[in-house]
């Protein structure tokens, strides 16, 4: 009876110009739709998927501030973040690496005086320092008691690959001087995200011992080919940033190798392992406990998820959060519940492993 109460009916075909069309190999002709704002955010959640939304469109507002080498908007958050997390910071080097130090205003809390955080900031490589250091840094600083290490490493386009894993590894080697590698958490958002798990690699091909943690946010450690790659380039993007990023489905094809279109990486083997980790089950395989966070509207989701899953397959511990209606990089805005949901859940996380 349901069964029959569900078949079409030649009124209920839908018209010529909604109908989803399904090519030989595979890919899929989505007519254009609306896409309202997800019932399962917060209200505050709700406003702000629309304010970034609106903000993604607005070139002014887009524009560089170059005293945080980041867009105006975020210098909002940053102010924001000073309001409400008090936090002290340092302007120092270490292992020759230009670098942040922040701690608590009152100083690391008890629980974390043997333990060190080293966030990498994110920005495409080539921007958003010390604007995305900071807004990855305070809220772990303040609320959880850390010292926070956010490391200005080299970016594109003057420095190419491996410039950046170079530096984290200068500053990891130092500090591995004062504490041990297990009380030791690297994480990082988008491009910070991905060198996180670049960072991995690279320690073991040189000899330097996996952290006690890691956080691999906004971001995957697959290969960095087509954006972040997978569906999300397609059903993410638009609507997570108001815009169309993904690389043609109809580019003609080539015999020569494909490389990244970020500059940081485009004299690099994107599936070089030291790039791209999930293209070494050996390499994979020795990561430390994993923790990754995305979400549905943001364009790294399935590099995010995927690389779970390959965490998963081998055995790594790793640790998967994934926000529902939220983009790229959504919790550097303080005042909504799902940025303070994903200050906790880090922390929780961080605390549960280094040491262990």
């Amino acid at each position: 009876m349901a069964i029959a109460a569900c078949a079409s009916t030649p009124a209920e075909v839908p018209p010529a110009s909604s109908k989803v069309v399904v090519q030989p190999d595979g890919t899929v002709q989505v007519p254009a739709m609306s896409v309202p704002v997800s019932d399962y955010l917060s209200p505050e959640g709700k406003a702000y998927l629309t304010d970034h939304l609106n903000t993604m469109q607005n070139p002014e507002l887009l524009k560089t501030v170059e005293e945080i080498g980041a867009p105006m908007f975020l210098k909002t958050y940053m102010d924001r973040q000073a309001e409400l997390f008090p936090f002290s910071k340092t302007d120092t080097s270490i292992g020759g690496v230009h670098v942040y130090d922040y701690t608590p205003v009152g100083g690391v809390s008890a629980e974390q005086q043997d333990r060190v955080l080293i966030d990498l900031h994110g920005g495409g490589f080539m921007t958003c320092w010390p604007a995305c250091a900071e807004l990855e840094s305070v809220p772990l600083a303040s609320l959880g008691g850390f010292r926070v290490v956010a490391v200005e490493y080299r970016q594109g386009p003057e420095y190419k690959f491996p410039a950046a894993s170079e530096d984290v590894a200068k500053v990891y080697a130092e500090l591995l001087k004062t504490y041990a590698p297990e009380n030791i958490g690297i994480y990082g958002c988008s491009a910070g995200g991905m060198l996180t798990g670049m960072s991995m690699a690279w320690f073991q091909t040189h000899d330097l011992p996996m952290p006690g943690a890691i956080g691999i946010y906004c971001a995957g450690a697959a290969p960095p080919v087509k954006g972040f790659g997978g569906d999300a380039n397609y059903t993410a993007t638009a609507i997570g940033e108001g815009r169309f990023m993904a690389p043609p489905t109809d580019a003609p094809a080539s015999d020569k190798p494909a490389r990244s279109q970020m500059p940081y990486l485009s004299e690099a083997d994107p599936y070089d392992p030291l790039v791209a980790p999930t293209e070494s089950d050996e390499i994979l395989s020795r990561f430390p406990p994993t923790q990754i966070i995305t979400g549905t509207r943001g364009f790294e989701m399935s590099a995010a998820v995927y690389t779970h899953s390959r965490l998963v397959k081998l055995g790594v511990e790793a640790d998967l959060h994934v926000w529902e209606g939220m983009f790229h990089g959504f919790f550097y805005n303080p005042d909504v519940p799902e940025s303070r949901d994903a200050y906790k859940v880090m922390i929780d996380f961080f605390n549960s492993h280094l040491g262990s």
